[in-house]
């Protein structure tokens, strides 16, 4: 897995500043596509279902690991709850990706706040935020879990 940005995109990045939008819209842009499929395409892809996870990861990290934010009504824990279901429903069954209603809920309103976070705080965070996420996806990967984390592979 190649990693988004470096120790050196970190540095570079405006320390008070929120990203630059055209960044945000392309980041935003992707999620909010690919919640759309989850939540309406006939068969929704794996990228789709991939970039709603990111957000979710991305958010998770702000709150537990940052702790720039909080996630006052428990929405996290039932975004993450909601694509894993949805992975290992379709990994079993063959099922198209789908979030059921409660989850589209969660995944929706996570996107919102990450929408929020990433127009908010510096660039150098939102960009340590991605630093830190990818890293503890490539431990996930390694076998190197916390009792919270999920992993659906093989999508």
């Amino acid at each position: 897995m190649k990693s988004t940005y470096t120790l050196m995109h970190e540095l570079l990045a405006s320390p008070d500043k929120p990203m630059p939008a055209d960044r945000r819209r392309h980041q935003l842009t992707r999620m909010h596509m690919g919640l759309a499929a989850l939540e309406n395409d006939p068969a929704p892809s794996y990228d789709d279902w991939r970039v709603c996870s990111d957000a979710v990861n991305l958010m998770e990290t702000l709150v537990k690991d940052m702790q720039v934010c909080e996630d006052a009504h428990g929405l996290l824990d039932d975004a993450v709850k909601a694509l894993a279901i949805a992975g290992a429903r379709h990994l079993q069954t063959g099922a198209p990706l789908r979030l059921d209603g409660p989850g589209i809920v969660a995944v929706r309103s996570i996107h919102s706040d990450y929408a929020e976070m990433l127009s908010t705080l510096p660039e150098r965070t939102m960009v340590r935020c991605h630093r830190l996420t990818e890293r503890r996806i490539k431990e996930i990967h390694a076998g190197k879990k916390k009792p919270h984390d999920v992993e659906v592979i093989a999508l």
